[in-house]
């Protein structure tokens, strides 16, 4: 969707998983620090893999709901591809992307279950829903005013980025600096995707000059400090599971 709620709902996705991760991947790390016998272990293995489970389930949710969030607005294409030309591309560029997330939320389930799945593969499906992303969107934005696709170039950084150390994960199995740096760049893209919606589609104030190139100059700038947000988030999150988790199994 070309408007500011086009781009609040992927932000808001990756922001939410960002932040679920954070919390999830630092507990997990508490716990492999910790001395646990064999039965807590396997109970915490147990609950991992529940709230693994879950996590995939949500993954294909807010994927279906993006999905037919693009499709079928007013204004969507409602599944319609070409008539008499192409129908909304945009629109059907966004759901690919919403498909290969649900892709890796399939990945995500069959990985938990009984069923005998490689291990990685829910790590490479979600590189690969990252790498697509990325892809679709570099092609995304050809043609529009210079600040419109150096804001969607920097976006890449994150994505590329994501799709780089998610594909790590899956030869680097439970190494917490690849999980903690997957989380810090999923918030980073959410808070872009935001960052992209109130530049392009301000919901008060003056519009912005795309074309004025100390307003790229600024957002350049305004990235790295989104950065440094998501890096401050995840440092804080997992300060706070260390110093004030506890052991449910004492």
């Amino acid at each position: 969707m070309a408007n500011f709620k086009g781009h609040a709902l992927p932000g808001t996705f990756f922001l939410l998983f960002g932040l679920w991760w954070s919390i999830k991947y630092s507990f997990r790390q508490k716990r492999r620090k910790e001395r646990l016998g064999d039965r807590d272990n396997q109970t915490l293995t147990r609950l991992f893999n529940r709230i693994d489970l879950i996590e995939g389930v949500l993954k294909i949710f807010f994927a279906f709901v993006g999905i037919m969030a693009e499709q079928f607005v007013p204004d969507g294409p409602h599944a319609h591809l070409f008539n008499n030309g192409w129908v909304k591309l945009m629109n059907w560029q966004h759901s690919t992307m919403y498909l290969f997330f649900a892709i890796s939320g399939i990945a995500d389930v069959l990985s938990v279950s009984s069923l005998p799945v490689p291990v990685g593969l829910d790590r490479l499906s979600l590189s690969l829903a990252l790498f697509v992303e990325g892809f679709l969107f570099y092609f995304h934005v050809h043609n529009r005013p210079p600040l419109d696709q150096h804001i969607h170039s920097l976006l890449l950084v994150a994505v590329f980025g994501g799709a780089a150390s998610t594909l790590l994960e899956v030869f680097k199995r439970n190494n917490s600096v690849l999980e903690l740096l997957r989380c810090s760049l999923a918030i980073l893209q959410g808070t872009w995707f935001y960052q992209i919606g109130f530049v392009l589609y301000p919901l008060s104030g003056p519009q912005w000059n795309l074309e004025e190139h100390g307003n790229i100059m600024f957002i350049t700038m305004c990235f790295c400090w989104h950065y440094a947000v998501a890096l401050l988030i995840v440092g804080f999150i997992y300060c706070v599971v260390f110093w004030r988790g506890h052991n449910p199994f004492t």
